[in-house]
């Protein structure tokens, strides 16, 4: 017969055989309850149907336990290890996420994604800046609601949080120098992605500073197709022996394109790319690649988040880093051995 009464808290505490400030307690999220009567409350709950009045709760409490999560783009394999670093994270002190993604309407500003947000049960936002918003530097997030942004430029108002995605990069090319090679060639991504700005911005920086000749930049759109056509067109120029693409799709795709074009990988061009992600994918993987650690990436957000949420202060107008990771393969020649 279906129920067509709300399951109160008294009825699960007695179904449980617990008292109610316990159910309270095991709804609420608290620590103070001991496993075993945590997993009687719980099936309780789930046999009868409880669902948790988070209204009441905010009221209570002065907090909904959610937390918002504004994003540009859920399928790039970046953002999607850094959702899952946020919701890991929030599961593990009880919160919920809510996601709202960026449209491409003229609303498309930090001020506008953030109201968006405040109108919903939410205690503060995330917001992964895949792309430079033009209210970046003028953005003052609302006093009652904390704003995390996950940028590569730190924000004087907010906290901040990101890989060094220019420090990565140079990196990158003094790795390549060592192993003897006299330049550097780079396949960008977007000219409208953050990420892919400040990785050439780093090559170029590292190329200059120590008076080396810079080569054109190929421009590929994150896809293993565009790293394929950079690396068929770079297979013709005979001075080009070592590649640095902006992630590993596009490493892995120009690799394809120099060994269609007659030259040999590590013989001939050396190549390495940024994210590591490729494991479990390319079977036998051999490139090199700069780990990004995109999951505590959305592990420091949350905790930043959650530490203002809970009334705790953290610094602004500094970025926190994320450190990368160089992972040696096989797609880099020594040219000395």
């Amino acid at each position: 017969m279906e129920r067509t009464s709300t399951v109160s808290m008294q009825d699960v505490a007695r179904e449980a055989g617990v008292s109610p400030q316990t159910v309270s307690r095991v709804a609420n999220g608290s620590d103070a309850v001991r496993p075993e009567t945590r997993r009687r409350v719980e099936a309780a709950m789930t046999k009868l149907g409880y669902r948790p009045n988070y209204a009441a709760r905010a009221l209570k409490h002065g907090r909904f336990k959610d937390i918002g999560v504004v994003m540009f783009n859920i399928a790039s394999f970046g953002n999607s290890r850094i959702l899952k670093g946020i919701a890991m994270a929030a599961n593990a002190s009880g919160y919920a996420i809510t996601i709202h993604m960026m449209g491409k309407d003229r609303e498309r500003t930090l001020t506008a994604a953030v109201e968006r947000m405040k109108q919903l049960p939410v205690d503060g936002v995330i917001v992964v800046m895949e792309e430079h918003l033009p209210d970046f530097n003028d953005f003052a997030p609302p006093r009652d609601l904390p704003v995390v942004i996950i940028s590569e430029d730190p924000s004087d108002t907010c906290a901040t949080v990101d890989a060094d995605q220019h420090g990565c990069s140079t990196a990158i090319v003094d790795y390549l120098l060592s192993k003897g090679h006299r330049t550097v060639y780079h396949i960008a991504g977007p000219s409208t992605s953050r990420a892919a700005q400040s990785r050439a911005q780093g090559w170029r920086d590292a190329l200059e500073q120590l008076g080396l000749r810079i080569p054109p930049t190929y421009v590929g759109d994150w896809d293993a197709d565009s790293g394929y056509q950079a690396g068929l067109a770079l297979a013709h120029d005979p001075e080009c022996t070592a590649i640095y693409a902006a992630n590993d799709q596009m490493a892995y795709g120009a690799i394809l394109g120099l060994r269609a074009g007659g030259r040999r990988v590590p013989e001939d061009v050396s190549v390495v790319g940024v994210d590591d992600s490729l494991v479990g994918m390319v079977p036998r993987l051999d490139l090199t690649t700069m780990r990004m650690k995109f999951d505590e990436i959305g592990l420091e957000a949350f905790s930043m988040l959650k530490r203002q949420c809970e009334g705790g202060r953290v610094p602004v107008g500094v970025k926190t880093v994320i450190p990368t990771e160089l992972v040696e393969r096989g797609s880099v020649r020594d040219l000395a051995d």
